[in-house]
């Protein structure tokens, strides 16, 4: 079984995507980027912006908060559930509390519109040399003939669509992108179901059986997820 992120080699390390509705601010990002060298993707949607993500595997993105279909912020927490790519945010919004949010949610860096394009330019480079070469997640986790799509948030099992619930798939994205690591019983609760409920083993136990039903999932000779007696569960992985 394959129980590790699939990596993105096709990526190029100066290929930028700006996530951005104004298409006077996309052309002027576009011919001042490609004028230093980059390889420019542009979206006018949030959704766009993330299908592009996935197939077009950019070194950074460049993301307005007021798209037209998605609020920005719901970008980067999505875009951070699978890929670790830089992301800089240009807003109009100056607000404290609005970046603070942004970089919480896991924006890398926030600059206000109007923003000067050498200042632009220089945290790009910033951004870029501390990814360094890494690589970056193109969201495809595979466990022998389970599919787990996380940008997409999309599971298959034998090439056919398993439906989850919402706390189902959510367990199940937590221990994709720690394939191979034993998530613990308190690690997990905390993030589905808030802190307060981190010594509630009876919920994430009953939640376990239902994924396991689900993917087919013999909890005495597992494929899938492994219990970690006392500890915690983790998704298997080849050694």
């Amino acid at each position: 079984m394959i129980g590790a992120l699939e990596n993105s080699a096709a990526g190029s390390a100066r290929r930028i995507l700006i996530v951005e509705d104004e298409a006077h601010i996309r052309k002027f990002l576009r011919i001042a980027l490609e004028a230093h060298g980059y390889e420019v993707l542009e979206a006018r949607r949030g959704e766009e912006g993330l299908e592009l993500m996935i197939s077009g595997q950019p070194a950074l993105v460049i993301l307005d908060l007021g798209l037209p279909d998605i609020d920005g912020q719901a970008i980067i927490s999505r875009l951070r559930e699978w890929s670790t790519t830089p992301i800089l945010v240009m807003s109009v919004r100056s607000d404290e509390q609005e970046i603070v949010r942004a970089l919480d949610a896991g924006a890398n860096d926030y600059v206000t519109k109007p923003a000067g394009i050498a200042e632009l330019l220089a945290r790009i480079r910033v951004l870029l040399r501390d990814q360094g070469t890494e690589d970056r997640s193109a969201g495809i986790v595979r466990c022998g003939p389970l599919y787990i799509d996380l940008a997409r948030r999309l599971v298959s099992l034998d090439g056919e669509p398993v439906k989850l619930t919402r706390k189902e798939y959510e367990l199940l994205r937590l221990l994709a992108t720690g394939a191979g690591r034993v998530l613990k019983h308190e690690e997990l609760l905390t993030q589905i179901w808030g802190p307060e409920f981190a010594r509630e083993t009876h919920h994430l136990r009953v939640l376990v059986s239902s994924l396991r039903h689900k993917l087919g999932d013999d909890p005495g000779s597992p494929e899938y997820i492994l219990t970690a007696q006392g500890v915690g569960y983790r998704l298997l992985s080849d050694p």
